[in-house]
Order: C-alpha cells, then structure tokens, then sequence
C-alpha cells in the first residue's frame, strides 16, 4: 500500500455511494513511466489519468465518437480543479468513479473522485466545467435531446448523493488542508 499524506479518515474507505446506474466507471494501474523522483506519481500523469476518465465518461453519457461524428461536435474543458489526498505508486490499481452536479444545454459540471481500487481509500479528486462545443464554429452548441435526456436521468440519481467535499473548493492559505 502506498504511504499516506493524510490520516486515515472516514471518507477516504467509501468508494460508490450508489453512483453506478450502469456505468462501471475508469479503472487502471499506475505505469512505471507516471512515477517521478519522490517515488510516487507525478502530478502531471494525475491529469492524463483523470482526462482518460473523463473520455469514459463521455462515452458512458452518450458523447461517443460515433456521435460527436454524426453531429459535428465535441467538448472542451472550460475549467477544472485537481485536488490531491494520498499518494500512489507503481502498479498501484486504480478506479475512478464520477459524480454530475450540474448541466445545462451547453455545459456539463462533474467531479471524478480517484481511489485506490484495493484499499478503498481517496486519492485525489478532479471537479470540472466542460462545454459542448461545435467543430464548424468552434463555439458551444446545444446538446442534442437525447444527451440532454441521459443527462437528466443521472442527474436525478446523483443529486440525492451528498456532494464530495472537495466540490466548489477554493485555494488559498486560508482553505482547509485536504491532507494533514
């Protein structure tokens, strides 16, 4: 097990609170190459490993590449926000899970939590801002009706969950430490 940045706390050992409706989630092991000279993986690989989460997740909502083909559009990342929990280390086995707090006709507001896929524990979080976009334009679009359907029905399940902690959260000297 990797050495941890943080207590052992009650929220590190959940890892579904009911968010599955179908979609198995992201799962992977931490590559050799990911790993940095303090011996754990390196803050840039967390946001490789979270955008190929994200490409899942696209997938699972509907925003296919048959689909992004067909209608001509595609999403970008307007914002996002990596917070870090505990460490991991090579061959270290992942799963993300991806909660959906928001959307609207253009834009899609989410947060993956990454834990240890043995242990259980909370590895770190990624909450993002991403818009529908179209590739004539290159400006955001609409989603077609039927992303806007399946949006609405995960919405549905995922709002009753309670909101991860690290949502919404604001850097500063004054914000409390995520890890102790």
């Amino acid at each position: 097990m990797a050495p941890s940045l943080g207590e052992n706390r009650e929220e590190d050992v959940h890892i579904d609170q009911g968010m599955d409706l179908g979609w198995p989630g992201f799962t992977c092991v931490v590559r050799p190459e990911w790993i940095d000279s303090n011996g754990h993986m390196n803050m840039g690989y967390y946001l490789v490993v979270f955008d190929l989460a994200t490409d899942e997740w696209m997938r699972f909502l509907g925003l296919d590449a048959p689909h992004r083909r067909a209608h001509e559009v595609t999403t970008f990342c307007l914002e996002a926000h990596v917070s870090y929990r505990r460490e991991v280390q090579e061959r270290d086995p992942l799963r993300f899970v991806t909660r959906l707090l928001a959307y609207d006709a253009k834009r899609i507001h989410y947060v993956h939590q990454m834990f240890h896929r043995d242990a259980g524990y909370l590895v770190a979080t990624n909450e993002l801002m991403s818009l529908h976009v179209s590739q004539k334009t290159r400006r955001g679009a609409a989603m077609a009706p039927e992303i806007l359907e399946r949006l609405g029905c995960v919405q549905a399940a995922h709002e009753r969950l309670p909101r991860p902690a690290e949502v919404g959260r604001v850097m500063g000297l004054g914000a409390r430490p995520t890890t102790r």
